[in-house]
Parts: C-alpha cells; sequence; structure tokens
C-alpha cells in the first residue's frame, strides 16, 4: 500500500500544484465567466460521460494499467498547456482532462478496493486520502510561494514531471495488502 500511496501522492503533488494557476491561464486565454464556466463545464461532463466506459475497461483491463496511462497521459498533457492560445484549445484540452479525470477518480478507488483485505478497508482508506491530501497540501503552499520565482509554464513542466515519476512507481512496484 505504501508505494500505491507514493505513486498517487506524486499525482495528487503534480494537479494541486497546477490547479490554481491553470485557472489563472485560462482567465488569460478567455477572460469571460461564462468562457470559463462552459470550460469547467466541459471537464466535468466529460468526466461524467466517461466514467462508467472507465469502470468497465478497470474490470477487464485492471486498475494499474489505467493508472499509467493516466499519470503518463498527463504528463503530456502538462507539456501542452502551456503552449494553447485560443478558447477552442482551452475546451478541446478540458475534455481531455475529464477523460482522464475519471480514470483517476474511478480507478483510485477501485485500486484501493483491490489492495485492501476489507476487515480494515475504512481505515486503509484514511490513510490513504491522509497521506495523499497531505502531500497536495504541501505542494500548494510550497508552490504559492515559489510560483513568484518561476513562470506558470514552469510550473506545468514541474507538473509534468510528478506525474511521470508517479507513473513510475505504478509500474515498478507490485501492490498487495501486505505491504
Amino acid at each position: 500500500m505504501k508505494w500505491f500511496i507514493t505513486a498517487q501522492s506524486f499525482a495528487l503533488m503534480a494537479s494541486s500544484i497546477t490547479f490554481p494557476f491553470y485557472l489563472l491561464f485560462i482567465k488569460n486565454i478567455g477572460s469571460t465567466f461564462s468562457s470559463f464556466g462552459f470550460a469547467y463545464g466541459l471537464f466535468t461532463l466529460s468526466s461524467a460521460i466517461f466514467h462508467r466506459w472507465i469502470g468497465v475497461g478497470a474490470d477487464r483491463f485492471g486498475s494499474k494499467s489505467f493508472l499509467v496511462g493516466y499519470a503518463w497521459g498527463m504528463a503530456l498533457l502538462f507539456l501542452l498547456i502551456p503552449g494553447l492560445t485560443t478558447l477552442t484549445e482551452v475546451y478541446v484540452m478540458q475534455i481531455a482532462l475529464g477523460l482522464l479525470g475519471a480514470v483517476q477518480k474511478t480507478c483510485e478507488k477501485s485500486m484501493i478496493a483491490e489492495i485492501s483485505d476489507g476487515h480494515a478497508r475504512g481505515k486503509i482508506i484514511g490513510n490513504y486520502h491522509f497521506w495523499t491530501t497531505l502531500f497536495s497540501a504541501i505542494a500548494v503552499m510550497g508552490t504559492g510561494i515559489l510560483i513568484d520565482f518561476f513562470t506558470i509554464h514552469f510550473i506545468f513542466y514541474i507538473g509534468s514531471v510528478l506525474f511521470m515519476i508517479s507513473g513510475v512507481f505504478l509500474i515498478l512496484f507490485e501492490f498487495n495488502s501486505g505491504e
């Protein structure tokens, strides 16, 4: 379980350090509330649409493979985000982020169920959320301080590296309840 927590901590740190700045990034491209609302709505709608298919796919191919795809997919998207220049590109990115967000949300939960033994599942889930949320909070606060020294683009590149590390951890380590 500790390696799964480590892998997911890197992924959640990556998304946490970039999310507040992604909002600013979108604002620079589409500076109206309606464009932001539509972009965020596309993210949520695409996530909702993909959840069922992802659940079926995770059952068929395994949550771990989907989480690796999520981590590396996010790493790639984070390299592309700084190059977005039009609102249409932002909208397409929101759909892709919604798909990958649905992968993470569905497969994270199914992976925890797969590697926990049932009798202490609540404790295991609580421990998982404690550590991943702690690292996420540290990342957000640290980035808030460091953003004065870097560009928003650089923050997305750091996030890309963190997602890649998450994917590597997911590939290299076997997850079972005995860890």
